[in-house]
């Protein structure tokens, strides 16, 4: 079982790649690499999506490396390999960002990022620290996770979802901001699971055990 945390060069990889080997030795998970490899890509069992910074950027540089886009794309769509996008990783999959400028995502999980505008001026945007899940929906990579358990933001655009049964979770920043979504072998999450200590190793450690 190979899991690939694909680097196109959006982001710091060290804690994801130490979180998710950790994670994979103690769940019998099998191997975890960072790669820019799109023959790695291609042939991995499961595949992980970071991003940092903004969406146009990631886009344009998911894109450029062609190889490793074209295999992630052919991957999840044909072959139905579970997916997990994490912060902009997640974002990338609506249908459409609005950061600086209109930008096609990959349209996985319908719908738009926007930027945050939480009803209460005192909050600040980026939302950024520890936030309170609720949980939407049930899904197996919630196993042992619960409303009110906190994982880590840093984001100052939001994941508008079309259709509400692809929100798996939500936090509270003075109006409800998407944290999970989801659907077939797809996952995003708006937070950071590699920051978020026991919560989020558990979110982890379940979607390297998940089998769709």
């Amino acid at each position: 079982m190979l899991t690939a945390i694909i680097d196109y060069e959006s982001g710091n990889l060290h804690s994801a790649e130490k979180a998710f080997q950790r994670m994979a030795r103690e769940v019998d998970g099998g191997e975890v690499v960072v790669t820019y490899d799109a023959e790695i890509v291609a042939c991995a069992d499961r595949l992980v999506l970071p991003g940092d910074g903004a969406f146009p950027a990631c886009a344009s540089e998911l894109r450029g490396h062609k190889g490793i886009y074209d295999a992630m794309v052919e991957a999840v769509e044909q072959r139905g390999r579970p997916f997990l996008g994490i912060c902009v990783g997640m974002q990338l999959m609506a249908t459409t960002g609005h950061e600086y400028q209109e930008t096609a995502g990959l349209n996985w999980i319908a719908g738009d990022v926007e930027k945050i505008t939480p009803t209460d001026p005192v909050l600040k945007v980026p939302h950024m620290g520890w936030n309170d899940l609720v949980i939407d929906h049930p899904h197996p990579v919630l196993d042992g996770v619960q409303t009110g358990d906190h994982t880590y933001f840093v984001h100052s655009y939001q994941f508008h979802v079309t259709n509400p049964a692809e929100r798996i979770a939500h936090v509270d920043y003075a109006g409800d901001v998407t944290a999970i979504i989801g659907r077939d072998t797809m996952l995003g999450m708006q937070f950071h699971p590699e920051k978020s200590q026991d919560v989020g190793l558990r979110m982890i450690g379940n979607f390297l055990r998940w089998r769709p």
